[in-house]
C-alpha cells in the first residue's frame, strides 16, 4: 500500500490544491462522507473535488490558514488519516477536523470515507 496517499491528500487539501487531489483521486473512486448535518456520496473524482471538498465543505471564502496537525496509520488494507486545519472567513475563526480512511486503486485512492466534525470556533488564546 502506498503509505502517502492520506498524507499528500490532507497536504492538498490543506492548500486547496484542485490539481493534486484530483490526481490523488482515481477518477472512478468511490466517496462517502458525513459531516454534522449531511451524508455525502460521489463517485468521481471531479465531483469529489470540485462539488464536495472545494465546493461545498471548503468555500472559495475559506481560508486554510494552518495545517495544524496531520497523522496517518496503517489500518489492514486500507490507510487512516486525521487532519486539522485552522480556517478563517467571513463569520469567524474555526478548526475543522477531518478523519479519513482510504484504500488505494491504481496507485491513486479508490475508496475513500471521511468523518468531519464541522466548523468548530477557534479558542480564544489568553
Amino acid at each position: 500500500m502506498d503509505d502517502g496517499l492520506g498524507r499528500a491528500f490532507a497536504e492538498a487539501l490543506g492548500r486547496k490544491d484542485v490539481t493534486r487531489l484530483k490526481a490523488l483521486l482515481h477518477p472512478d473512486v468511490n466517496f462517502k462522507a458525513m459531516t454534522p448535518g449531511r451524508f455525502w456520496e460521489a463517485d468521481s473524482s471531479d465531483e469529489v473535488v470540485d462539488e464536495v471538498l472545494l465546493g461545498a465543505w471548503f468555500e472559495r471564502s475559506d481560508e486554510i490558514v494552518e495545517v495544524v496537525s496531520i497523522e496517518t496509520d496503517d489500518l489492514s488494507t486500507a490507510e487512516r488519516v486525521g487532519y486539522r486545519f485552522r480556517v478563517a472567513n467571513l463569520t469567524g475563526r474555526f478548526l475543522v477536523e477531518q478523519q479519513a480512511y482510504l484504500e488505494p486503486r491504481d496507485g491513486r485512492i479508490g475508496w475513500l470515507r471521511i468523518m468531519c466534525a464541522g466548523f468548530r470556533p477557534e479558542p480564544v488564546r489568553s
